[in-house]
């Protein structure tokens, strides 16, 4: 996927690993940001959507030159009884015409990840956000 900037995962808003394909700044006017403001954003957005609009989630949001996709899953952590939402997120070159196609496609593309993201972590400690860092290997590698 050529147009991928950056691929990551959120938890309770914190990104725990990620890969960066390219530089966000090689787009004119685009400065990279915070990796602890973009998981406490995509956390935000994407519980307000749950909650406002009847367990809806988000896909994505779009400005003038990126697509922010989020893709959801459920993972369980050691200190909680239950699952928790965490969302893969990606950020795509925005396409000219008909965004929804190449957000279909990530999401195909992702599935596997995300799955493989939950299975490998379920019972884990996620205070612990060293072990998370060889994912990002997974990741790179996958693409």
């Amino acid at each position: 996927m050529k147009e991928l900037f950056e691929l990551g995962i959120v938890f309770r808003g914190f990104v725990l690993v990620k890969h960066k394909f390219k530089k966000l700044s090689t787009l004119k006017g685009i400065q990279e940001s915070s990796k602890d403001l973009r998981g406490a954003f995509i956390s935000a957005i994407n519980s307000f959507a749950t909650n406002a609009f009847n367990n809806t989630s988000l896909e994505y949001l779009e400005s003038d030159k990126i697509l922010f996709v989020f893709k959801l899953a459920e993972v369980k952590a050691l200190d909680c009884n239950s699952e928790e939402p965490v969302i893969l997120y990606g950020l795509i070159h925005k396409p000219k015409k008909d965004p929804d196609k190449l957000v279909k496609k990530f999401f195909e593309k992702v599935e596997p990840i995300i799955n493989l993201f939950v299975t490998k972590y379920t019972n884990k400690d996620f205070t612990e956000l060293d072990q998370f860092e060889p994912f990002a290997e997974e990741i790179k590698n996958y693409f």
